[in-house]
C-alpha cells in the first residue's frame, strides 16, 4: 500500500529526489510508535530507517543546540521547539512535499501555532496531558475510598504522600511539566517564571520530596503496569499504556489516569527537521508517511495518545477515540493550560531549583 493521498506527480518528484539518498534518521521518544509502522515505511519507500529514542526534552535539546545531531527528523515538545526555532535549529518545511498535510486538525494546529507561528517548522505528532496515574486498589486501600485520585492533592499534599510512599511514587524528570503543576496546586498561574513563583513551587515540591521514590520520564510506565509503584505523575498516554499492559497480563492491577481537576498541562510533540539534517528530502517523505490518516491512527492506537490528524479519527479504535482521558470532553479541555518557554535567565533558575529538588537537599 502506497502513502495515501500522495498524487502521482508529487510521488514521482519525491522518488526522483531520493535517487541519491536511501537512509533517514529519526529521533523520537521511547515507547512512542508501533514498530510495524517502521517496517511499513521501509517497505513502501525503499528508504532505510534508523530509529533512535530519548526520554527527556533536555537530552534532545542538548543535541539540537550543539548542532550536528545527525538526525533528519526529531520530535521536541512545543515549548522546547519554540526555543530551538529561535536558536535556528530547524529548517522550514517544504509543504509542497507534504500532500498529506491536508489531513491535519485545524484545532490542534491553532494551538501549536503558539510555539511555531504558521506551523512553518513542524507538524504535530501527538498531544496529551500531564496528570496522575494510580493503582486504584492500592491507593484506595491506603487512603480510603474517597482518595483524591483526580486531584493534585494526591501528589502534593505531604500527608497523602507520606502514606503513599510505602507503595511507591514516581514523578516525571521534567521540570517544565512538574513545576507548572506545583504552581497550579499553590493557586498560581502555571506559566509564571519569576523567582517568587519558583520559590513557591520549590516549597510545594520539597514538602513531598522525601516520599518520591524516583524522578524518571519512562520507567514509571512499566513500574505502574507491574505493580511496583502505586502512583505516577506522568504523561497521559504512558499511564494508559501501563493500564493496557496490566490488563493484557491479567495481573489484577487496576490502573486509572486522570488529568487533575485543578487543571492539567496540555502538551504537543512536534515532528521537525533539523537545519543540518543529512537527508531533508527523506525527512519530508517520513513526515508525509506519518501524516497519512491510517498510519497516524495506527500510531495512536498503539501508544494511546491523541494526535493532531483530523483524518485519522475514523480509523481510531473506540477505546482511544472514545476515552475522555485521551480525547478530553469540552469541560476538561476548558481547564487545560499551556505554557511558554523559560527565557535563559529563568531557565538557569529552574535548572538549579530542579537539581535541588531531585537531590532533596
Amino acid at each position: 500500500m502506497k502513502i495515501h493521498l500522495l498524487t502521482m506527480t508529487a510521488g514521482a518528484a519525491l522518488l526522483a529526489s531520493l535517487a541519491h539518498a536511501e537512509e533517514v534518521r529519526v529521533y523520537n521518544w521511547s515507547d512512542y510508535i508501533d514498530e510495524e509502522l517502521l517496517t511499513k515505511f521501509e517497505e513502501e519507500t525503499g528508504i532505510d530507517l534508523i530509529y533512535d529514542v530519548f526520554d527527556s526534552n533536555e537530552l534532545l535539546e542538548t543535541k539540537m543546540l550543539a548542532g550536528g545531531s545527525g538526525y533528519d527528523v526529531v520530535v521536541p515538545t512545543g515549548t522546547f521547539l519554540q526555543r530551538q526555532i529561535a536558536a535556528g535549529s530547524f529548517q522550514k518545511l517544504d509543504k509542497s512535499k507534504l500532500p498529506n498535510i491536508s489531513n491535519m486538525w485545524d484545532v490542534i494546529a491553532a494551538r501549536t501555532d503558539k510555539y511555531d507561528p504558521g506551523n512553518e517548522y513542524s507538524v504535530n505528532y501527538m498531544w496529551g496531558t500531564t496528570g496522575i496515574g494510580v493503582n486504584v486498589d492500592k491507593v484506595t486501600e491506603i487512603l480510603g475510598a474517597d482518595a483524591p485520585i483526580a486531584s493534585l492533592d494526591l501528589v502534593f499534599n505531604p500527608e497523602n504522600m507520606e502514606k503513599l510512599a510505602s507503595c511507591g511514587v514516581h514523578f516525571l524528570d521534567a521540570p517544565v511539566e512538574v513545576v507548572p503543576a506545583a504552581l497550579a496546586y499553590a493557586g498560581l498561574d502555571p506559566d509564571r517564571k519569576d523567582d517568587e513563583a519558583l520559590a513557591k513551587a520549590e516549597e510545594v515540591l520539597m514538602g513531598v520530596r522525601p516520599y518520591i521514590q524516583k524522578f524518571h520520564s519512562s520507567e514509571y510506565l512499566n513500574a505502574l503496569a507491574n505493580g511496583d509503584i502505586c502512583v505516577a505523575f506522568g504523561w497521559s498516554g504512558d499511564v494508559l499504556i501501563a493500564r493496557d499492559r496490566a490488563s493484557e497480563a491479567n495481573n489484577g492491577i487496576n490502573i486509572a489516569y486522570n488529568p487533575p481537576v485543578e487543571g492539567a498541562l496540555m502538551w504537543f510533540d512536534q515532528m521537525a527537521i533539523p537545519v543540518d539534517a543529512p537527508n531533508p528530502e527523506a525527512a519530508h517523505v517520513f513526515l508525509n508517511f506519518m501524516m497519512d490518516a491510517q498510519n497516524m491512527a495506527q500510531a495512536s492506537n498503539y501508544v494511546y495518545y491523541a494526535n493532531g490528524n483530523a483524518a485519522s479519527k475514523e480509523f481510531l479504535n473506540e477505546d482511544v477515540i472514545g476515552d475522555t482521558a485521551i480525547y478530553p470532553d469540552d469541560a476538561t479541555l476548558e481547564k487545560l493550560y499551556t505554557t511558554t518557554p523559560f527565557p535563559p535567565a529563568e531557565q538557569r533558575s529552574l535548572t538549579r531549583m530542579w537539581t535541588k529538588v531531585k537531590s532533596g537537599t
